[in-house]
Order: structure tokens, then C-alpha cells, then sequence
């Protein structure tokens, strides 16, 4: 099962990663668009459109690394003091509740992607855009998500069973403080690693 979490973890960093991509690739174009709108009084036409399909999918698609990450904001403030095992119990809990409200948008984003493709929907814009294109990979980072928290569920649930409650807190814990402070020393390396290569 780690395999399958290792594969999980890399598949969805790379998810992570095009999303982001497509992130500044909408952001370039809406500072592009906005540009020669003011120069030239000119407009590229639908790139707000394109920023919209850019957003729904990157979010889609950046869901599970922020997930196996542990990065989603919670509130923790009584969480911290209880024994680790309840701890465990709430995250198993709180991580079901999760899985089970992504499960009905997913299946509800589905169901708008099936409609899209059987009507031939396209958006009512001069672009025109098939609908079921941004759509498709809009479902699949759902999907993406949700085979990511499923693995993940059954793994915790795995570890509780065995009284593991280390593993619980490892893999869908809430971050420690420690644990953020790693994190933040990590990324920090790792920017003045990059400024001191390209020097």
C-alpha cells in the first residue's frame, strides 16, 4: 500500500504542477488581454472565459497534492489537546465527511459533463468553446482527488486497526507546529538553493 501511496504522491504533484502552469498561463494572458486593450484598444476575446475553465481545472487538479501534503487550512484549537487516539478517530471522521462531499460533486460533475456531451453544449461566447473539453479535465482532476483520498482513507483506517496511530497522524493528521516549521525551512532551502545556482 505505501507503493500505491508513493505513486498517488507523485502522480498528484504532478497534477499539482500543471495546474499551476495553467495558472500563470492564464495569468499572462489576462495581463497580455489587458495590455493591448489599453495600447491598442484591442481585445483578445474569451480570455476571461479561459481564465474561468483554467481556474476550475487547476483547482480540480491541485486538490489531491494539497490533500496528501496535509496543506488544507483546519481549525485546530481543541484538536491539538487531545489524546493522539481520538485525534486519529477525528481525522479518520473528518477525512470520510470529506470524501463523501467531493463524492457528490464529483458525481454531480459528471453528470454536467454527460449532459455537455450529449446536447453538444458549447459556451454562449464568440469563442464557442465545446463545453465538454474544459469539462472532461475538470472531472478528471475530481477524479483524481478522490482516488487520492480514497487511498489515503483506507490506509488510515488500515493503521487504526492495528492501533498505528502514528501512521493516522503522518497521513491525514494535522500538521504540528514543528511539522509547518520543516516545511517552511525546506522551501526556504530550496529558494536559495535556486538564487544560488543561477548566480
Amino acid at each position: 500500500m505505501e507503493f500505491l501511496l508513493r505513486i498517488a504522491y507523485h502522480v498528484a504533484r504532478t497534477g499539482a504542477l500543471l495546474g499551476g502552469i495553467l495558472i500563470l498561463a492564464a495569468a499572462l494572458l489576462i495581463g497580455f488581454d489587458v495590455t493591448i486593450r489599453h495600447f491598442l484598444v484591442k481585445t483578445v476575446g474569451g480570455a476571461d472565459e479561459l481564465a474561468g475553465y483554467a481556474l476550475a481545472i487547476a483547482t480540480a487538479w491541485t486538490f489531491g497534492f494539497t490533500l496528501i501534503c496535509r496543506a488544507h487550512v483546519r481549525i485546530d484549537s481543541l484538536y491539538v489537546y487531545l489524546p493522539s487516539k481520538i485525534r486519529a478517530l477525528l481525522d479518520i471522521f473528518g477525512l470520510s465527511l470529506f470524501v463523501f462531499f467531493m463524492g457528490l460533486l464529483t458525481w454531480h460533475a459528471l453528470g454536467t459533463l454527460r449532459q455537455s456531451i450529449e446536447s453538444n453544449s458549447h459556451s454562449i461566447s464568440p469563442l464557442g468553446t465545446p463545453l465538454a473539453i474544459p469539462q472532461t479535465l475538470w472531472v478528471m482532476g475530481l477524479f483524481l482527488f478522490m482516488a487520492v483520498a480514497l487511498l489515503l482513507l483506507v490506509r488510515a483506517v488500515i493503521a487504526l486497526a492495528l492501533n498505528d496511530t502514528p501512521t493516522v497522524m503522518r497521513l491525514i493528521g494535522s500538521r504540528s507546529v514543528e511539522e509547518e516549521v520543516e516545511v517552511e525551512l525546506e522551501a526556504a532551502k530550496g529558494s536559495r538553493h535556486s538564487r544560488d545556482t543561477s548566480e
